[in-house]
């Protein structure tokens, strides 16, 4: 249980190093971009699947999260993301308004292409 409580804490350090790595010059500007979207979306606070759904409102905060933590952390140089560790110890928790705004597009963009789709003259409705 120790050990879970670690790793948890490890991430949530990690987290906070990637929100700075976005605004670090020292990494080039595609690393900058996944670690954005990464911290933006784990500092947002509305999850893309809500976690309500059983099953899978637990699956991004179980596994995307952490494979797109891992995955960013893996393109940073290591005494760089040493250095942001170090510093992401000593911040406060960010958040992410713009994680939140493409969150909430994205439900926005799923619920119009689901109207125009799937329910009985939806495309109709605005010809």
């Amino acid at each position: 249980m120790e050990r879970l409580k670690l790793w948890a804490r490890n991430l949530k350090r990690d987290v906070i190093a990637l929100w700075l790595v976005a605004r670090d010059s020292r990494v080039p500007w595609y690393t900058k971009a996944l670690c954005a979207a990464v911290a933006g979306y784990a500092l947002s606070p509305i999850d893309l699947i809500a976690d309500f759904i059983p099953i899978l409102g637990y699956l991004d905060d179980l596994v995307i999260v952490p494979l797109g933590i891992w995955a960013a952390v893996k393109l940073i140089p290591k005494p760089i993301m040493a250095d942001l560790r170090a510093k992401a110890l000593d911040n406060r928790k960010p958040t992410s308004e713009a994680g939140l705004a493409a969150v909430v597009l994205i439900w926005l963009t799923a619920i119009t292409i689901s109207f125009w789709f799937f329910w009985p003259y939806g495309a109709m409705a605005f010809r």
